[in-house]
């Protein structure tokens, strides 16, 4: 299945280099789905390279996992097949571990303070240039909401109602080391597999925001969805590191410039999308929300914080967004 993916990546990216020959510099940009407020401001960015480049630089996209999940996606950007895509910081720690701290649960109090630190270059460009060596460098960051449980059939009100239960979690070891803590049975796998995984009992949850319920309609097979709002995990805008040294300076700057200015699109488009999908999951899909008391979630992953202090440039970055929360 992988080779055949790659095989139609191959095709696909092959016949875009060819119909956009006559243009300087052509970007080819592949994701997964996403919610709307995100395609949005991919769309943007595309908009703002093309007007800060006068036409210099365009972009081609491929988008639903044309070219397959993001782990592919990111290993064609390594490859030097694909120049740009947009990934959920989890993924990335497989790449270079310092993004395992986007994973840490309840690492941020709330919204504001997620965009406080997100914005904050002094904390996110070394983050973003961690993977360089891995031939990938981030550009910016996407708010992809709160990550909390859903679930098929069990609801989940306390931490003993995740005893036991199959979850899916992204391919990353700081999510996978959380549900284990939460007593869950955590599996990785790509989102386009989840669906039928709860469908078939594979799996009994996930855990993601809200527009899972929509955009890949698991609110068709989970019913339960529970807010105990353990994550904030930025999606982040890849570039490949080559692509990057392949365009002039001036065209680097327009890059980075446009990256930026999609986020503020972004947050924009944001808050009343989250806000129409539990909408429509309540009232087209049957979905039920719960709001279940999070201290005792939080007392339950604390080691993972007394661990974090062995592992000093993940603990260094925690220190670093704990400090631009609000006294409490």
């Amino acid at each position: 299945m992988k080779l055949k993916r790659l095989s139609t990546a191959l095709t696909l990216i092959g016949l875009s280099i060819t119909s956009v020959s006559a243009y300087a510099e052509n970007l080819r940009f592949g994701y997964a789905s996403n919610a709307t407020p995100t395609v949005e401001a991919m769309k943007k960015f595309a908009e703002l390279v093309d007007q800060k480049t006068q036409g210099d630089v365009t972009i081609t996209f491929f988008p639903d996992s044309q070219l397959g999940g993001e782990r592919e996606m990111v290993e064609l950007l390594q490859a030097g097949l694909l120049d740009i895509t947009k990934v959920s910081g989890g993924l990335m720690e497989s790449f270079a571990p310092v993004y395992g701290v986007f994973s840490m649960p309840y690492l941020f109090d709330s919204q504001a303070h997620f965009y406080k630190v997100m914005d904050n270059q002094d904390i996110t460009t070394p983050i973003y240039e961690s993977s360089k060596d891995q031939g990938i460098l981030g550009l910016t960051y996407y708010d992809s909401g709160a990550r909390s449980f859903y679930t098929s059939e069990k609801i989940i009100r306390s931490v003993d109602d995740l005893k036991g239960l199959k979850i899916r979690v992204m391919q990353s070891p700081t999510s996978i080391k959380m549900v284990k803590m939460l007593g869950g049975s955590p599996i990785a796998m790509g989102q386009a597999d989840v669906y039928s995984s709860i469908q078939q009992g594979v799996l009994d949850g996930a855990e993601n925001n809200e527009f899972a319920l929509t955009i890949a309609r698991h609110a068709e097979v989970a019913k339960h969805f529970s807010y105990d709002l353990h994550s904030r995990v930025p999606d982040i805008l890849l570039i490949s590191s080559a692509t990057m040294q392949r365009l002039s300076p001036n065209q680097q700057q327009a890059v980075r410039e446009a990256a930026k200015e999609s986020t503020e699109f972004h947050k924009q488009a944001w808050a009343q999308a989250v806000n129409d999908a539990k909408e429509t999951s309540e009232k087209q899909f049957g979905v039920t929300f719960y709001y279940p008391d999070i201290s005792e979630f939080q007392a339950a992953v604390q080691p993972m914080y007394d661990e974090l202090k062995s592992e000093p440039e993940k603990y260094q970055v925690y220190e670093a967004i704990r400090q631009q929360a609000e006294p409490k």
